[in-house]
């Protein structure tokens, strides 16, 4: 590569917005899934299931009941959003974004309760992440690569 090759051709280059858009679709999925899951994680902890796990005191503590109600309005927009992301609307790509590092926020406190969950969690809030801002709609809106 040369000392002329401009930098936004690299950050804009065919196979990283394939990628990119190959990764949203996966994000709007994961959303998807993450969404559903945070949904019926939130009904178990409502239900206090013995599924989760309440140890020792914490500085973010909420009774698991609190939690759960947190879990659902989360899993609730986040079903929204990836419908709205399969859709391609541009307020979906922003609401994904905001709810995913929501998502991020809830499960960091949510570790002690359910660490390896939250964990995951966590990492695919952050390839969402990745994947809705990287991605260039305008490149396919108008068939241009």
């Amino acid at each position: 590569m040369d000392m002329t090759t401009n930098p936004e051709s690299r950050t804009n280059s065919p196979v990283k917005q394939g990628f990119a858009a190959g990764t949203s679709l996966a994000a709007a999925i994961l959303l998807l899934t993450v969404g559903v899951i945070s949904f019926f994680q939130g009904i178990a902890a409502v239900a206090s299931d013995d599924l989760l796990v309440i140890g020792v005191e914490y500085t973010y503590q909420f009774d698991t009941t609190t939690w759960g109600w947190i879990h659902i309005v989360l899993g609730v927009v986040l079903v929204a959003s990836a419908v709205g992301l399969m859709t391609g609307a541009t307020w979906a790509r922003i609401v994904a974004v905001c709810i995913a590092a929501l998502s991020i926020l809830a499960n960091f406190l949510w570790l002690p309760y359910y660490p390896l969950w939250s964990i995951l969690i966590i990492a695919l809030d952050v390839v969402v992440i990745w994947a809705v801002t990287t991605w260039d709609t305008s490149k396919y809106d108008t068939g241009t690569y």
